[in-house]
């Protein structure tokens, strides 16, 4: 009996995972001495969309956004930029419409150093849809080495 529930648990995990179409990589990019470029990319499954940080109302999907924990050794400069296979269209599971990313998006933020770091932490919120139904939206923690 323990052995048939504990295989159950493995395989709903599985499935779980497999509900994971959104693969997210982060680098560091030395522009200068006191400049980076952080890079957020994802990797999206065929079929999904992930969202723009812009969205023309907050009645849609939960836009893709960053928070980087506040440290005094660097300050973030300007927007973050976001690149990829973009696509622009009324979305009728939302009634909007919305900017959405296919195959995959980068997402670059530029960093100024005030002192020494070794690292930048933070997290990044995502929310991806299929053109049937949507997962939940997800946290996803980062650490980005200099």
């Amino acid at each position: 009996m323990r052995l048939s529930a504990t295989l159950f648990f493995m395989l709903l995990l599985g499935v779980l995972d497999a509900q994971n179409p959104v693969q997210w990589s982060f680098a560091a990019q030395k522009v200068s001495d006191a400049e980076y470029n952080l890079i957020f990319t994802a990797q999206v499954a065929q079929g999904w969309y992930l969202y723009s940080q812009y969205m023309e109302s907050e009645e849609g999907p939960i836009p893709t956004s960053f928070a980087f924990e506040e440290n005094p050794n660097y300050e973030l400069s300007g927007e973050t930029r976001e690149e990829g296979n973009r696509k622009e269209a009324f979305d009728d599971i939302f009634g909007m419409t919305l900017v959405k990313y296919t195959d995959q998006v980068t997402f670059t933020q530029k960093v100024i150093l005030k002192g020494s770091i070794e690292k930048i932490n933070g997290s990044l919120d995502f929310m991806t849809c299929d053109d049937e139904r949507c997962l939940p939206p997800k946290t996803v923690p980062f650490e980005i080495p200099l």
